[in-house]
């Protein structure tokens, strides 16, 4: 059976494109911490996060590294037959340690050579020249080596009120760094952030297009339990966006990237018991279907409005191409 082909460059795609099979990213919690929750750079964390940083729980657990990894490659495998794997450390800040510990975690999870990549999620005032070589050092060794760094807003306004801690200009020095050496990085946005009207959100993604980016990922901002977000919202004075007016954002933002940006995430995965609002939150297979339909109606794809040609019409079939031409 053919693949499905999208609009706009998806992470499976590259990765297949990349090791010529299936690749599946094995979520691992190391059990650091955040300089906007251990006092020195703030307290309490982002308005938005919750306890477990995102991340698993697992090393609350005591669960190692290597058992963490071995039991989600075994379950991807089974899940999706994939063949190999990418170690990604989504926890809180997984470049806030010292050298010697983020090298013993990272090469932990190398478990066989079925492992092909690591992917490491921080924070910009977390990625320092010793980070950046340390990372450096597995891509030497023959894995793809990505460096994710949270963003969420280019307007430093938002991120003080969102108490990110770090500012738009921390971001572009960790950049800097980080393509000095010849890393990939991607980052995240989130969309419906506090105070941020759409034409702002746009603005981020503006400012990041113009940027040596290589991946994004989209977040819509989901109100946990817990915290400080949970109280804004409960006393009237946060409103999530609605489904189709992220829909439409992402379809907007879509556009305004070229097509050399790995699309790794278009919507966030709540947990059901913790999410308070907003509901359609729950709903991730819809809201990817509510983009994907929403591209093709409105005949936008990854790089339209940077001038760039349409991959999808130009790669289709000849008759989804006909298909496509009568529903718009």
């Amino acid at each position: 059976m053919a693949r499905e082909i999208r609009r706009y460059h998806s992470l499976a795609e590259f990765l297949r494109a990349s090791f010529g099979t299936r690749v599946q990213k094995v979520t691992l919690d190391a059990g650091f911490t955040c300089p906007n929750r251990d006092g020195t750079r703030g307290k309490g964390g982002c308005i938005y996060c919750n306890a477990l940083g995102s991340g698993t729980g697992a090393a609350r657990l005591g669960l190692s590294i290597r058992a963490q990894m071995l039991a989600g490659m075994e379950r991807l495998a089974r899940r999706y037959k994939a063949r190999k794997f990418i170690a990604y450390f989504q926890a809180f800040s997984n470049t806030y340690a010292p050298k010697e510990i983020l090298r013993q975690r990272y090469q932990e999870a190398l478990v066989d050579e079925r492992v092909v990549g690591l992917a490491v999620g921080t924070r910009p005032d977390c990625v320092d020249e010793e980070v950046v070589k340390l990372l450096a050092e597995f891509k030497e060794k023959g894995l793809m080596v990505w460096l994710e760094m949270g963003l969420q807003s280019a307007h430093n306004r938002t991120l003080a009120l969102i108490n990110r801690g770090h500012t738009f200009e921390d971001f572009l020095q960790a950049l800097t760094l980080a393509k000095k050496y010849d890393l990939l990085v991607c980052t995240h946005v989130i969309f419906g952030l506090p105070g941020e009207r759409p034409e702002e959100m746009l603005e981020t993604i503006n400012k990041i297009s113009q940027l040596p980016l290589d991946g994004i990922k989209f977040h819509e901002l989901y109100v946990v339990r817990g915290t400080p977000m949970e109280r804004l919202y409960r006393e009237g004075r946060y409103q999530p966006l609605a489904q189709t007016e992220y829909v439409d954002l992402v379809c907007e933002a879509l556009a305004l990237l070229p097509w050399r940006v790995v699309i790794q995430r278009l919507t966030g995965d709540p947990r059901p018991e913790e999410l308070v609002a907003p509901a359609w939150a729950r709903e991730k297979q819809l809201t990817l279907k509510m983009i994907e339909e929403t591209l093709i109606n409105r005949d936008l794809w990854q790089g339209k409005y940077l001038g760039e040609p349409d991959p999808y019409l130009k790669e289709a079939p000849a008759p989804l191409r006909r298909a496509i031409s009568l529903r718009q």
